[in-house]
C-alpha cells in the first residue's frame, strides 16, 4: 500500500526550507507523493459548513498561509528527484482551465512526468463569489474544464465546444511527459463526485473518512463505473487524512481492505521537530507496513 504526506502548510510556522526539508525526507524515507490542497481566499467567520468537519468548522484558521499549490510544486521538484506530487485538491472550476492546462503540463514537465492533478468543485460559495466564478453548475463546468485541460495535454491542435467553454483551434507546448496527459483523480464523496470519477478519473480521492464509509463509497464508485463501461482496477482508490487517521498498521490494513491503495497521512504536530518525528514515526509504522 503506498503513503502519501499533506504538506503541512497551514502551519504559520511552516517555512519554504521547511517544506524542501520535509519533502526530501519524505523522499528518502520511501513515501510515494507529496500533497498540496488549494484555498485562494478564507474568511474569518465562513458561511459555508466544511463538509469533513461534524461542526461544519474546517480544521484550518481563515489566516492559514496556503500557498498556491502549482507554484509550490514547482519548487519542491526542483528539490526532489523521485517522489510524486500530487494537488488534494485543485479548485477546478474557479481557474481558467487553459492556464491551468499550461500550468500543469508545464510541472509535469519541469519535474520529468512525477505529476498527479486531483481536483474538486469546491465547497464555499464565498470563495467563488471571491473569484467572480458562478457557484451554480459547477460541476458541469468542471467536466467541461476537464475536456479543455484534456485536448490541450493530447493533441497538437486543440479544440473544444462546450456549454461552459469554447476552445477554438489552438496549439498549447510544452505536453506533459506522461501521456496522453497526467493522472487526473476526482475528489469528494457527493454521487455527482463519484460519477465523475467513473465518467473522467484516473482515480477517487476521498479525505477524512472512517473506513466504513470508505468501503461505502468504493462500493458505490465501482458500481458507477461498470455502468460507464469502466474496467475494475482504471480508477485508483485514495484516500487522505488530518483529522481522521489510521493510529496503527491494523487500521491502515482495514483501509487497504476496503480498496484503498494509497492512504495520504498528514503533519499535524505545531512545531518543525515534532513533525520531522511525526514524519519518522509514520514511516517506520507505515511506509514499510
Amino acid at each position: 500500500m503506498e503513503i502519501g504526506l499533506n504538506l503541512p502548510v497551514t502551519n504559520p510556522v511552516v517555512t519554504p526550507a521547511l517544506m524542501g526539508e520535509i519533502a526530501r525526507m519524505a523522499e528518502a524515507l520511501g513515501f510515494a507523493e507529496l500533497y498540496l490542497g488549494e484555498h485562494v481566499v478564507l474568511f474569518d467567520a465562513p458561511r459555508d459548513d466544511y463538509p469533513s468537519s461534524d461542526t461544519g468548522d474546517a480544521f484550518f484558521a481563515a489566516a492559514a498561509p496556503l500557498p498556491d499549490p502549482l507554484v509550490t510544486q514547482a519548487y519542491l521538484a526542483a528539490v526532489t528527484q523521485r517522489i510524486r506530487l500530487a494537488t488534494g485538491v485543485l479548485l477546478l472550476p474557479q481557474r481558467n482551465p487553459a492556464y491551468t492546462a499550461k500550468h500543469v503540463a508545464t510541472l509535469d514537465w519541469l519535474s520529468g512526468g512525477r505529476f498527479d492533478l486531483a481536483i474538486g468543485v469546491g465547497w464555499s460559495e464565498e470563495e467563488f463569489t471571491a473569484c467572480d466564478v458562478p457557484w451554480a453548475e459547477r460541476g458541469a463546468r468542471a467536466d467541461d474544464y476537464i475536456g479543455v485541460m484534456r485536448t490541450l495535454w493530447a493533441d497538437e491542435v486543440s479544440s473544444f465546444q462546450g456549454k461552459h467553454y469554447n476552445l477554438p483551434p489552438c496549439r498549447q507546448y510544452p505536453k506533459p511527459v506522461q501521456r496522453p496527459y497526467p493522472p487526473l483523480w476526482i475528489g469528494g464523496w457527493s454521487r455527482s463526485a463519484l460519477s465523475r470519477a467513473a465518467r473522467l478519473g484516473d482515480g477517487w480521492y476521498g479525505f477524512d473518512l472512517k473506513v466504513d464509509a470508505v468501503a461505502a463509497y468504493v462500493e458505490q464508485l465501482r458500481g458507477l463505473m461498470a455502468e460507464h463501461g469502466r474496467a475494475p482496477g482504471t480508477v485508483k482508490m485514495l484516500c487522505g487524512g488530518y483529522q481522521v487517521l489510521p493510529a496503527n498498521r491494523a487500521e491502515l490494513g482495514d483501509y487497504r481492505d476496503a480498496g484503498i491503495e494509497q492512504f495520504v497521512f498528514s503533519l499535524t504536530e505545531p512545531e518543525p521537530a515534532k513533525m520531522l518525528d511525526q514524519l519518522r514515526f509514520y514511516a517506520a509504522e507505515f511506509v514499510t507496513a
